[in-house]
This record gives structure tokens, sequence and C-alpha cells, in this order.
């Protein structure tokens, strides 16, 4: 009598879990803040406005945790950390600039649509 093969019951679809390691309100603004340079928490606070430092914090250890973001720790007093991209966080960035042009054929479309 054949066995059957296992039948695959978690099916990894790359584009999901893709989506899944930037999904939170401020991870893409988090993002697109330390390419611009800003790196300490503080920078991130002013920059983005409204975020609250626990989420914040929250959505910088899940970034860390993805692999997009890497922390350095200063062993000084006040204690400082700064945020850097990643070699995988410089790919996402050029992956958000495509559909970043990608919204703007949507606006234009829109405009058109509205018009």
């Amino acid at each position: 009598m054949h066995t059957k093969a296992a039948t695959i019951t978690e099916k990894i679809c790359p584009l999901e879990f893709a989506v899944n390691a930037i999904s939170g309100k401020w991870k893409i603004p988090i993002v697109w803040q330390i390419n611009e340079g800003k790196k300490r928490p503080s920078e991130l606070l002013r920059g983005i406005g409204k975020v609250d430092r626990r989420v914040l914090n929250q959505q910088l250890k899940e970034l860390e945790e993805a692999g997009i973001l890497s922390k350095e720790i200063f062993k000084e007093l006040p204690p400082r950390v700064e945020y850097t991209l990643t070699p995988l966080g410089q790919q996402l960035v050029a992956v958000l600039w495509q559909l970043n042009d990608w919204g703007k054929i949507l606006l234009d479309k829109q405009d058109v649509v509205a018009g």
C-alpha cells in the first residue's frame, strides 16, 4: 500500500512574508527617516510626529528583528542608541522608491477620473 505524501498545511508566500515584515503604521516612515540620515530615536520622534515613544520602540525592535535595521548602543553617559539600515533595509528602500513611483501613477489616474 502506498502512503500519500504529507500535504503542506502552511504555504509560505514571499509577498505576504514581506508585507508582514513592514506592516505597522510607522515602519515605512521609520525606514524613510533613517534613509534620510536620522538615526537616533529622538530624531525619529521629531521627524515622524504623532508616533508614541513606546510604539516607536516596538516598531524599531520589529524592524531590527526582521533584519531591516541594525542597532548600535554606545557605552556613554547618557546612553546613546543609533539605528542604520542593513543591506536588506537598503534593498527595501529601493523597493519603496518603486512603490512611490507606482503611487504617483495611481494619483495621476485618480486626478483624471475626478477631473
